[in-house]
């Protein structure tokens, strides 16, 4: 590997262009029946269309400060793969808010005013630690899903299939904007920052949206969806629980996000999700 990053020399971050038919799955409670488990997810999905635009940006900044041949490969796959990811996150909210009745505009408005009002005003530095942080935070939660790949009641589901190919690719290029960021100069008290800052709007923008969908399905105010998610998050299978001790992790004066070494997750869902490559 070069001096500039740790990405597993083995490891050819993909670019794939997947296509996915979410209209059936949408329509329903498509995560094992739970209005909880679904409204989740679902909430999860808004925040990738601006999230991933940023992203892009936030790296690209940089570009120019960055010599080296691997990181640079690894930067152009990083975009595609992002770009990738908007694109199909955006179809999958407007599939859902059309198939469900949901706003979509109303959905997504914190996210919009605050990259709109907040965000724009961050120093390009901050903008790439925020970048840096979030891809922790998906890259850990990536790594769960892989692990457990009975995650999901039904794998044949397309919604399903989706979100393991987003985990895979999260997982290809987790260390990509840390890379930069350590190359650039980034601090280690900005990271740490970024990733408090970055884990409660992640989970306030999804416990919001979750909240309208819960409420629009007449579902937020019933006993077993609250008992289904209090497990489902902190018990059994206790998402949130299980990425603990990953998540404290970044704090570490020398964390690397290749110190956790997924590559045979990675290597079993290349072979489950042969999309055609792009590179």
């Amino acid at each position: 590997m070069s001096d500039l990053t740790k990405t597993p020399r083995e490891l050819d971050i993909e670019v794939r262009r997947p296509h996915f038919d979410l209209s059936s799955d949408l329509k329903e409670d498509w995560f094992d029946g739970s209005a909880f488990k679904t409204a989740f997810e679902n909430g999860f999905s808004l925040l990738f269309p601006i999230g991933e635009k940023a992203f892009i940006e936030s790296v690209r900044n940089f570009e120019n400060d960055v010599s080296d041949p691997k990181l640079l490969k690894e930067i152009k796959a990083f975009y595609g793969q992002e770009a990738a990811h908007r694109k199909v996150h955006q179809q999958y909210n407007e599939t859902l808010c059309q198939m469900r009745g949901y706003d979509l505009e109303l959905l997504t408005k914190p996210q919009v005013e605050r990259h709109r009002n907040r965000y724009s005003q961050l120093s390009p530095f901050q903008r790439l630690a925020a970048t840096v942080a979030a891809e922790h935070l998906t890259a850990i939660l990536a790594d769960d899903l892989m692990k457990n790949k009975d995650h999901f009641a039904d794998q044949g589901k397309s919604i399903a299939k989706l979100w393991y190919w987003h985990a895979l690719e999260e997982s290809e290029h987790k260390a990509v904007a840390f890379d930069v960021y350590m190359h650039v100069g980034g601090t280690l008290k900005g990271r740490r920052k970024a990733l408090i800052l970055a884990t409660f709007f992640i989970l306030k923008d999804t416990f919001r949206s979750m909240f309208i969908m819960l409420k629009k399905d007449g579902q937020l105010w019933k006993i077993r969806t609250w008992i289904d998610g209090i497990n489902f998050l902190f018990l059994k299978p206790g998402i949130l629980r299980r990425i603990l001790i990953p998540w404290m992790k970044f704090f570490n004066k020398d964390f690397h996000p290749w110190d956790l070494n997924n590559m045979d997750s990675i290597d079993y869902w290349k072979k489950q999700i042969p999309q055609k490559s792009t590179t």
